[in-house]
């Protein structure tokens, strides 16, 4: 296991608090599990009252089994099978009792069985309905991925593990004060011993279970990176690039490596675990046996009869069993209760307030302004954005320009309010972009970013996603293929707009680049009721004719609304009414491209240069 130096300085806070509030989200997880059912809550209950009372029970009639066999052994001669009779009356009583702790333990079985299956469920989608809360840049911050993947591999399955051994422990803890009234009867000593006789072993297990959570929390980002390679050794869209730049032996090396480690690291700990729970589980089995003898000699002095001697062994084995149960359950929490903790860190995961209720902007038909706006992503040290001033007005197209980093697609974030300014303000109707409500923006703007989502569904429904509120609407997927040029080969596929695309599935069909950007370009056009049109290079895997003709056809499909441009094909850029140059986030040059041409400036070098390119 790594020393604890090795822990990055910001987990040790936490871990303090973990190690205090040992069991601090077990009332959480109670709440977690009867919000999911009731009804399974409660049978699991009585199950456990009833799984803890009737071996206490049963060991009791065992003894008078004893008991009636040696008093009807002394009286056969006279009263022949009669004497039988109390043996057969208990016997009988034994073997309901049996049969109903098997209907117990078999009932307790099922509950969990379905709690497990519920709960699970439930803790995935409270995983999933928090991620889409959270704002793009906590997507981007691999603090946050460490976070969501600890909660995702460990604290699903651990509520209704917590709960079942605090039923557990609940069910135990009836059984070992049942055994521990009978067995004061023979001495108070005897249950004392009994209670102490567990205790190294558990301090032992609680020890090495705040190890092994420390160890869990240290190397989440080698888990992550174990991950990553698995995704990017079995997914088809890295299969290319795998196989030909023989990636695939260095990358599973790698993969072996991280194991490697991670497993030195769960060796050690196993070991030592192991071994100081047999050296102090012996603890256990001598104080066993030393009860045994003393219980032994009780019997032979004639202080207990044979009944109540095998009464009080079976009731000393059971107890130290029912105390090590306990000892465990209480470890296991405790080991619940941390792992518990990423689960509730990931979901108490701030989420920025979004106070907009705004559906009008106050000055209907001024279209889109920035005013100074700056902005620096987080963990950056230089600006992305700086000081942009832009006004662009409905049935206007803007074309951005520069080099890959130079600030464009930030821009476009900024609009879309993935990303809020630092500094300055957008305005969308003379109303900041602050106080529209989340919904009603959105649903004005219908963009298509250079890396578009390619879902592994059916055409389309791809299309579709373009706007949720019509993601089934089969008329609207042919009108916004028609917009986006994609219908003449969707129609060409085996089932049309049903066809399934990407491998994932059964009779999945791939698309060339050039088609999925007309998918996307449909997707956009889904949203009939958006005025702003934002365009990241999506025809960049298109011929430079194929796009020429998207754009007329576009242009004229646009009408009164604002179209935004990001394209490094400047036959495209020039059919847009302002042309605005970004070079390390600032604006350089701003005009139509033949204002810009006449400027002999930056932009006139590089479309001259490009323009060379093609004679």
């Amino acid at each position: 296991m790594p020393p604890r130096s090795s822990l990055p300085e910001t987990d040790a806070p936490e871990l303090r608090r973990s190690l205090l509030g040992v069991f601090r989200y077990s009332g959480r997880a109670l709440v977690l599990v009867w919000s999911t059912s009731h009804r399974l809550t409660v049978a699991l209950a009585a199950l456990t009252l009833a799984a803890g009372l009737l071996p206490a029970a049963i060991a009791y009639v065992g003894a008078q089994i004893v008991d009636a066999v040696v008093a009807a052994n002394r009286v056969w001669a006279g009263n022949g099978h009669a004497a039988l009779a109390p043996v057969f009356e208990w016997v009988v009583a034994e073997g309901v009792l049996v049969a109903a702790l098997a209907g117990a333990q078999r009932g307790l079985s099922l509950c969990q069985s379905l709690l497990r299956a519920q709960l699970g469920q439930r803790v995935n989608v409270m995983i999933l309905e928090k991620a889409l809360t959270l704002d793009l840049a906590q997507f981007e911050d691999s603090e946050f991925y460490d976070k969501l993947t600890r909660a995702r591999r460990e604290a699903s399955s651990r509520p209704l593990s917590l709960v079942t051994r605090t039923f557990g422990l609940g069910q135990n803890a009836i059984s070992l004060v049942s055994y521990g009234s009978l067995l004061f009867q023979f001495s108070p000593w005897a249950v004392l011993v009994l209670l102490l006789a567990g205790v190294p072993a558990f301090a032992a297990e609680t020890k090495f279970s705040g190890d092994a959570f420390r160890l869990f929390r240290w190397r989440s980002p080698e888990t992550r990176m174990q991950m990553y390679l698995e995704t990017v050794l079995a997914r088809e869209d890295h299969a290319k690039e795998v196989k030909l730049f023989a990636l695939g032996p260095l990358l599973l090396q790698r993969y072996r490596d991280i194991f490697h480690r991670l497993y030195r690291d769960d060796r050690n700990l196993t070991l030592r675990r192991d071994s100081w729970g047999f050296g102090l589980g012996l603890l256990g089995t001598l104080t066993l046996y030393g009860a045994y003898a003393w219980i032994a000699a009780s019997t032979v002095v004639a202080r207990i009869t044979l009944g109540q001697m095998t009464m009080y062994l079976m009731l000393f084995r059971q107890g130290q069993a029912a105390v090590s149960t306990i000892l465990s359950a209480i470890g296991g929490m405790y080991e619940d209760n941390l792992y518990l903790s990423t689960l509730y860190e990931y979901l108490e995961t701030p989420t920025p307030a979004r106070a907009g209720t705004a559906r009008r902007g106050a000055r209907p038909g001024d279209g889109v302004r920035f005013e100074g706006v700056s902005f620096t992503y987080p963990g950056a040290t230089e600006p992305a954005l700086q000081e942009i001033d832009l006004h662009i007005r409905p049935g206007e197209s803007l074309a951005l320009v520069g080099q890959n980093g130079s600030g464009k697609t930030t821009l476009i974030k900024l609009l879309t309010e993935l990303y809020r300014p630092d500094h300055g303000r957008i305005l969308l109707d003379g109303t900041d972009l602050r106080e529209w409500h989340p919904d009603v923006l959105r649903g004005r703007i219908g963009v298509i970013f250079q890396d578009f989502a390619r879902y592994q569904m059916r055409v389309g429904e791809n299309i579709g996603a373009g706007d949720v509120r019509h993601f089934e609407d089969a008329e609207r997927w042919r009108v916004a293929s028609d917009k986006g040029m994609a219908r003449e080969f969707i129609e060409t596929l085996p089932g049309g707009f049903e066809t399934p695309l990407g491998k994932w599935f059964n009779s999945g069909r791939e698309l060339s680049g050039g088609q999925w950007q007309k998918i996307a370009l449909a997707r956009a056009f889904m949203r009939s009721d958006a005025d702003i049109l934002v365009l990241d290079e999506p025809t960049a895997a298109m011929d430079a004719e194929a796009e020429a003709t998207i754009f007329e056809h576009f242009r004229d499909l646009a009408g009164e609304r604002i179209v935004i441009l990001i394209s490094h094909r400047f036959s495209t850029v020039r059919m847009a009414d302002q042309i605005v140059v970004i070079q390390g986030g600032r604006i350089i040059e701003h005009g139509s491209h033949a204002e810009l041409m006449a400027q002999d400036g930056h932009y006139a070098h590089l479309f001259t240069l490009q323009a060379q390119g093609y004679r």
